[in-house]
């Protein structure tokens, strides 16, 4: 879905620590991804997950949970103990009946054009996600990987829902990204980070900045 005019949407994800945390809402994020997925090396627990949201009160708990490959029922239960705004899945089918959870993030991992007919037929025949995340395809890798999506397939692409853009980006190539796929938000990982885990305040901030002018020149 094209981007248009509106301020486009920014998301980091896999925040850590308080530290980060704040300074991801002071560099000016939307939203902030909190990794449950055992896979990941950004797993926080749910005491930590409940330690980040705390020191930043004025922020609106605007935290997505990741989950990949979990269930609905450890979702739910995690969603219960932090009140998550968002939930970010890599798990599908969806269910119909989503009382329990909160606004759905749909993520999937994109290599080819097979790949964009699949999440269409997908679209089709199930339930619709609130929001549509596109990341690149890295075996045996969900997410944080730093390798870029194909940004010339989704290029045009109208899933009939708002696309969130990952995979790869970085305070400098984020602009060039947004020019080509016109999302409705951008995600964030491994591009504003010092180590895995770890974010650099100041890459933050720049992504942020990069995403806004971007977004403000369409």
């Amino acid at each position: 879905m094209a981007n248009g005019s509106r301020n486009i949407l920014v998301k980091i994800c896999g925040l850590t620590t308080p530290d980060d945390t704040r300074a991801a809402v002071e560099a000016g994020v939307d939203l902030i991804g909190l990794n449950f997925s055992a896979q990941s090396v950004r797993r926080v627990s749910l005491d930590q997950a409940r330690s980040l949201i705390v020191v930043v009160p004025g922020f609106g708990n605007r935290f997505a949970g990741v989950f990949v490959e979990q269930t609905w029922e450890e979702m739910a239960a995690i969603n219960a103990e932090c009140n998550l705004s968002f939930f970010q899945s890599y798990t599908a089918p969806w269910p119909v009946e989503r009382a329990t959870v909160s606004l759905h993030i749909a993520a999937f991992r994109v290599r080819s054009t097979e790949d964009i007919v699949e999440i269409h037929k997908h679209l089709e025949l199930t339930h619709s996600p609130d929001y549509l995340l596109i990341d690149s395809f890295v075996p045996g890798a969900m997410g944080g990987t730093g390798h870029k999506a194909p940004w010339d397939l989704l290029a045009g692409q109208d899933f009939g829902v708002p696309l969130i853009l990952a995979g790869g980006l970085t305070p400098e190539n984020v602009a060039e990204a947004i020019r080509i796929v016109r999302p409705y938000g951008v995600d964030v990982a491994s591009g504003v980070e010092s180590s895995p885990g770890r974010k650099d305040a100041g890459k933050m901030r720049a992504f942020v900045q990069a995403a806004r002018d971007a977004s403000a020149a369409l």
